[in-house]
C-alpha cells in the first residue's frame, strides 16, 4: 500500500503562516488517513520556523518574509525533512498545498506580496520531484486517486 506525504495543513493542522489551515474534505483523503497511507508534515515548521509567523513568499531562488527577512534556509531545511519523512515510509506520491512557496506544485505568489499568483514550484514540491516523487496538489486528488486505482 503506497504512503502519501501530505501537506499537514490539507489535513486541518493549524500551521500556516498565520495560523490556520487549509483543510480539504475529500473521501479519498478520508479513506487514506483511516488505511494509515498519509504522513503529514508542514516543511516550514519542520525546518524551525513558528506558527504564526510572516508571510512568506519565493522571490527567485530565494524566500523573503514579508518584515524582509530572508528564511531560505529554513525552508531548505524543511524541504529535506520532507525528503527524509517521504524516504522513511517510502512515498512515491505527495499532495501539497499549492501556491505555498514551500509546498507549491504548479502555482505559486509572485513574491510581492500582493496576492498574484504565477507558475512556479514551492522549495519543497521540487526537492520532492528531483527525488523522484510525483507532486499533486489538493486540486488533483482525483487523479491521485485515479493513479492508486481508487
Amino acid at each position: 500500500m503506497d504512503k502519501i506525504l501530505v501537506s499537514a495543513c490539507l489535513l486541518g493542522a493549524r500551521v500556516r503562516h498565520d495560523g490556520g489551515h487549509k483543510r480539504v474534505d475529500s473521501e479519498f483523503l478520508a479513506r487514506w488517513r483511516d488505511e494509515g497511507r498519509l504522513m503529514p508534515i508542514c516543511p516550514e515548521e519542520a525546518g524551525g520556523l513558528s506558527t504564526p509567523r510572516p508571510a512568506e513568499e519565493r522571490q527567485g531562488a530565494r524566500v523573503i518574509a514579508k518584515t524582509g527577512a530572508d528564511v531560505t534556509a529554513e525552508f531548505e531545511k524543511g524541504a529535506e525533512a520532507a525528503l527524509a519523512l517521504a524516504a522513511a515510509h517510502q512515498c512515491r506520491y505527495a499532495l501539497l498545498k499549492e501556491a505555498s512557496p514551500s509546498c507549491g506544485s504548479s502555482l505559486i505568489h509572485d513574491g510581492n506580496f500582493q496576492g498574484r499568483k504565477i507558475a512556479g514550484e514551492g522549495v519543497t514540491a521540487a526537492v520532492l520531484r528531483a527525488a523522484g516523487i510525483a507532486v499533486f496538489s489538493e486540486k488533483e486528488i482525483e487523479a491521485l486517486g485515479a493513479l492508486l486505482g481508487q
